[in-house]
């Protein structure tokens, strides 16, 4: 299993946002000194909390201050966007560095940002799909596509740089509860970003989403691989429960608030009011852990079962806690939850535990040794 954060990113209104965004930057560095795998930036443009509008902007200088992260458009709303020119931008990016990119794509959330570019609801689903078709074909070789959908056009269009990534950089389609995002990711062969895996609706509907993949992988000849489906989910962990509930009173509220009277994903719990009953409704539902690495271990446990197996769980980010103590969380996940996942820390516990077994063997042999050594140097010390 390989792990990465999903950064939207969720700022409250009325803190500075230039500080903001460059927390943001910080924390990826920090992210990929730890030995996370992945992060995804979202693109957003009205509604004041997500505030990163151009996803391909903050990964080119993200990119440059980190090493080994593969970064991803968490997502790229298609609607918005003409499918040369996204594709033209991913391309570029994708060679600027050297092969750490992968294109995330969505139909858009926030109603705000299609009412903002006239764009009607009930076809935005539809015009990812039709987006993705043209991009897909512009990555699959140099012959040129032509295409007409009433919203863009394209004309013997080609890529004049092929991507650096062969024989392209990784795609994934953005699914919440309907079946657009896997029926889209099925037809096309692409990954499957699912945002609302921990939500009960979410949750519930993991496994059609897969068995809609597949069937429709069958349909179109492309492959549904699980190693590229990535689980979307929150937590705060803390060394005790009470710590970490007591370190998310900071933002949590401002969270909610946010999910309840502006952003379209169900997230937030509906009727529950104050810190204490939010959180208790978060992690009783399943959406969230708040709690221990031990709680974080078994949350990603229920995911696997409730799955049959995906490749990346991906960290839902959020200011719930203050910057320090939201550092400290991803540090606690990367040395006690990471290992226990990808079964990197037994081998050390079964050598560990081998010593203390045969110590006093090992111990004896060392002594003897030691006194054979001492005895060596008297006697040549003697016949000197």
């Amino acid at each position: 299993m390989r792990f990465g954060i999903f950064l939207a990113p969720f700022h409250p209104v009325g803190q500075n946002p230039t500080a903001a965004l460059q927390r943001d930057l910080e924390m990826i560095v920090r992210l990929d000194e730890l030995g996370f795998d992945e992060a995804w930036i979202g693109e957003h443009h009205s509604a004041g909390y997500e505030i990163i509008a151009s996803p391909e902007v903050f990964i080119a200088v993200a990119a440059e201050r980190t090493r080994r992260l593969r970064f991803g458009t968490g997502v790229s709303s298609l609607p918005y966007h003409q499918p040369l020119m996204l594709t033209d931008r991913m391309v570029l990016l994708d060679h600027l560095t050297r092969g750490r990119v992968m294109l995330g794509c969505g139909p858009g959330s926030l109603p705000s940002d299609a009412w903002m570019m006239g764009i009607d609801p009930l076809r935005q689903r539809d015009m990812m799909e039709e987006s993705l078709e043209a991009i897909m074909a512009l990555l699959a070789d140099d012959k040129p596509v032509d295409r007409e959908a009433g919203w863009f056009t394209l004309r013997d269009a080609r890529l004049q740089l092929r991507p650096y990534t062969r024989p392209h950089f990784e795609v994934a389609v953005a699914a919440t509860i309907s079946p657009a995002g896997p029926r889209a990711a099925g037809r096309f062969g692409c990954g499957l970003l699912s945002l609302s895996a921990t939500v009960v609706q979410g949750f519930d509907v993991l496994g059609q989403h897969w068995q809609i993949m597949e069937e429709r992988a069958a349909q179109f000849g492309t492959v549904a691989s699980r190693d590229a489906w990535r689980l979307v989910g929150p937590m705060h962990l803390a060394p005790t429960v009470d710590q970490a509930r007591e370190e998310v009173r900071y933002g949590i509220e401002l969270w909610v608030d946010y999910f309840r009277r502006v952003a379209a994903l169900p997230l937030a719990p509906e009727g529950v009011e104050g810190a204490d009953a939010i959180i208790d409704a978060l992690v009783d539902n399943g959406f969230a852990v708040i709690g221990t690495p031990e709680q974080a271990v078994a949350q990603l446990q229920r995911l696997a079962d409730q799955t049959g197996g995906f490749g990346t769980f991906l960290l839902l980010a959020h200011d719930w806690a203050d910057p320090q103590a939201t550092l400290r969380s991803y540090e606690l996940f990367a040395s006690r939850v990471m290992p226990a996942m990808q079964d990197s820390a037994r081998t050390l516990v079964e050598s560990r535990d081998w010593a203390v077994a045969n110590r006093a063997e090992l111990m004896g042999g060392a002594g003897a040794a030691i006194m054979q050594a001492i005895q060596k140097h008297a006697e040549e010390q003697a016949s000197s």
